[in-house]
């Protein structure tokens, strides 16, 4: 069991391999996990994604690439090194080429693969190949411009993202208010706004709408999770902003918050981005703390 438990714990830190791409991103983003499951008994390794398909904007900002989580599950009977190569069709580019690590019967490793696309690609469907040598799992990506995504009625979603300053100890790109992930989990690892004066105010972030369009609602995501909870970290105090004409008008105004999700409806106008403009917030440590923000 004790050579059990030191296999797996370096497993999980060490036994991965990385391709060489920029933009460079932090090891957060790039760590695997392993985790318990159970063995369905196949005696294969089994590549495993986590949606059937991946959808990547065109002419994004390059600090925040498509993603998509991936991993193998060993249904050997005995507990063994597993390997996964990864390839993706160029252009595109992947944050790694291969998955291995040490494991039981049933268990499962898992990572983040981020993908990245060139300004000058075509729109298409490229091929992503999880494989293993008994299986391989194929996993299309769509490369749409920004304007052919789903957006969900989101018109901020994967817009041009403009901030007044940017943290430089983790990996905080402002454009990751902008991906479409509203979870704080991602904190630190590129999924999330910090900005750079502590306990100086305003801090502003904008996102361009793609042209004028009509906006009545924006949602503020700020950091919220059991370690560092919106009462403590997040954010307290905003002005939601539109620009309209060329101007910004204050359309709703926050004060006193210390949820980790805002709505904040007023009445419609034609804008062609939106802005919040961060005042306060919680805690002794003040800086600007956003995950995601949504404009309806």
């Amino acid at each position: 069991m004790r050579i059990l438990a030191a296999a797996l714990a370096v497993a999980a830190t060490l036994t991965t391999t990385a391709a060489a791409w920029e933009p460079e991103q932090p090891p957060s983003s790039l760590s695997v996990k392993v985790r318990p499951g159970t063995s369905h008994g196949t005696g294969r390794l089994t590549p495993i994604a986590g949606a059937d398909k991946l959808v990547a904007p065109i002419g994004v900002d390059p600090a925040c690439p498509a993603r998509i989580d991936i991993g193998l599950r060993s249904d050997a009977k005995k507990a063994t090194y597993a390997t996964m190569q990864v390839e993706i069709d160029p252009p595109l580019t992947a944050s790694r080429s291969m998955l291995t690590s040490y494991l039981p019967p049933g268990y499962e490793l898992g990572a983040k693969l981020l993908v990245a696309v060139p300004p000058d690609i075509k729109q298409g469907t490229y091929g992503l190949r999880l494989r293993t040598p008994a299986q391989t799992l194929k996993v299309p990506v769509e490369v749409v411009p920004v304007d052919g995504l789903d957006n969900g009625g989101n018109l901020a979603l994967r817009r041009p993202v403009t901030a007044s300053s940017q943290h430089t100890n983790a990996n905080y790109p402002p454009c990751s208010v902008a991906d479409g992930d509203r979870s704080s989990n991602g904190w630190a690892g590129g999924n999330g706004w910090n900005d750079a004066t502590a306990r100086a105010w305003p801090d502003t972030i904008a996102i361009g709408l793609g042209g004028a369009r009509q906006v009545s609602r924006v949602d503020l995501y700020t950091l919220d999770t059991e370690r560092y909870p919106a009462s403590r970290h997040g954010l307290r105090d905003w002005d939601v902003q539109a620009q309209v004409g060329g101007q910004w008008q204050t359309v709703a105004q926050v004060r006193g918050n210390t949820a980790g999700t805002v709505r904040s409806d007023f009445a419609p106008v034609t804008a062609d981005a939106v802005r919040i403009v961060a005042l306060a917030s919680n805690g002794a440590n003040d800086y600007t703390r956003i995950i995601e923000v949504e404009a309806r």
